[in-house]
């Protein structure tokens, strides 16, 4: 019981937290979202590609978060948009704390879209609000297409599922039916893009739904 009580104080701070974050993003119309999926699922490449794609016209930033390194914060540096680096130094996941305590690094009055790529783990990360719009989960073809099934509430709080890596399909035993049927029956209004953050295809319609989620929270 007193596991249980101590666990329940915790996400009641954290959501604390998460309501100051998001007013913040709120008043300053910037559309967040919490990018999260297992790790090599393409992320970062995701984040490169769409950076490359929108930055001409959608004022970005980036936080990265991972256990160690800044490897991913220097993929995203050659952009010259905002990006910094959390290093949980072991926690499977990011928290609204520490987003709270990485934001005075942002002038968010000049933002449009905050993309927070989370720690690679399909688990701990679905039950931390960070105060993000909306979470987007990615799923690879190479991993297998148990995803949705054995890890339910990720999806369940998911707005967005990417399946990436579809040039792979041909190499893998990946049934790309079945994990949208799957996503859809744990959250029947998913949104579902399929493409290949290498080659670029599928990657369009990903772009647009973005532009109009910006537009729609954009109040500058």
């Amino acid at each position: 019981m007193t596991k249980v009580k101590v666990f329940a104080n915790i996400l009641k701070a954290n959501d604390t937290l998460a309501q100051k974050n998001k007013k913040l993003f709120r008043s300053n119309g910037v559309y967040t979202i919490n990018l999260m999926s297992s790790p090599g699922s393409g992320k970062t490449t995701l984040l490169e590609r769409t950076i490359a794609a929108l930055k001409d016209d959608v004022k970005i930033a980036v936080l990265e978060g991972d256990l160690q390194t800044a490897n991913d914060a220097n993929r995203i540096k050659k952009f010259n948009i905002p990006v910094t680096q959390i290093n949980t130094d072991g926690a499977c996941h990011l928290d609204a704390n520490m987003i709270d305590n990485a934001l005075d690094f942002y002038d968010f009055s000049s933002l449009e879209l905050f993309v927070i790529e989370n720690v690679g783990n399909l688990v701990c990360p679905a039950g931390f609000d960070l105060g993000e719009d909306d979470r987007v989960v990615m799923v690879s073809t190479p991993e297998g297409d148990d995803k949705p099934i054995k890890y339910p509430v990720m999806f369940r709080k998911a707005a967005v599922l990417i399946i990436n890596k579809i040039d792979m399909l041909s190499f893998t035993n990946f049934d790309v039916s079945k994990v949208k049927k799957d996503a859809i029956k744990i959250k029947p209004d998913i949104k579902i893009f399929e493409m290949s953050c290498k080659t670029g295809e599928g990657m369009d319609d990903w772009y647009k739904w973005l532009r109009e989620q910006v537009k729609k929270k954009s109040n500058k």
